[in-house]
């Protein structure tokens, strides 16, 4: 299993593509444009997936042009799924953004698992950021979307946020067995045991 990723767009986005070495496949968690840096990325790898840890613009603007390219396939949560069609939604028409419509998607649920190749991607739902936000785990990786930032957390004042919900999705997130490298969806990346010992949500919990 090889990690590989990089930073996009105004809003600095992370994008990570999960490659299984033995099969050369790989998912792209989130797809914040379309571009050649974005085709670098992903290199020579075969893209199966794109999976989104939610729907806000800034994380789905390349989606529809990269599966026009690789012919890829999109998970999605239910919640969030009608975003990937509306730029109101997604808030992407407030900021300027224009965003094609995606309509070929697969939802996900908590607990679900996505192959690839040998290694399974499972799927945790951790609402509060927007109603749909989603964390995925594969291997030792946690990837956190904005959910989980460093010594940080998501924000709940767009529509769909939630402070209550995000509290119980963070609380989640520290509960789990083991450390983790935290690959989150903006800004330097962390592990779960030093968000445990100094994020100010999972201390206060």
């Amino acid at each position: 299993m090889k990690v590989k990723f990089d930073t996009f767009g105004s809003m600095a986005n992370n994008a990570f593509l999960i490659v299984d070495e033995s099969t050369n496949c790989s998912a792209l968690i989130d797809c914040p444009e379309y571009s050649d840096k974005m085709v670098k990325l992903i290199g020579d790898t075969e893209l199966k997936y794109i999976i989104l840890t939610h729907g806000h613009f800034d994380h789905i603007l390349g989606v529809k042009e990269v599966c026009d390219k690789y012919g890829c396939k999109v998970y999605i949560s239910k919640e969030d799924a009608p975003m990937l069609q509306s730029g109101k939604l997604s808030l992407g028409a407030f900021c300027g953004f224009s965003q094609n419509s995606v309509s070929d998607y697969e939802t996900v649920s908590d607990g679900d698992e996505i192959v690839l190749g040998a290694l399974k991607i499972k799927a945790l739902a951790t609402p509060g950021h927007t109603k749909g936000g989603m964390c995925y785990i594969c291997g030792d990786y946690l990837f956190t979307g904005d959910t989980l930032f460093c010594e940080s957390y998501g924000r709940v004042d767009f529509p769909g946020g939630d402070l209550g919900e995000l509290t119980a999705s963070v609380k989640k997130l520290k509960e789990l067995d083991g450390d983790f490298k935290v690959m989150t969806g903006h800004e330097e990346l962390s592990t779960l045991e030093h968000e445990r010992r100094y994020n100010p949500m999972m201390r206060a919990l």
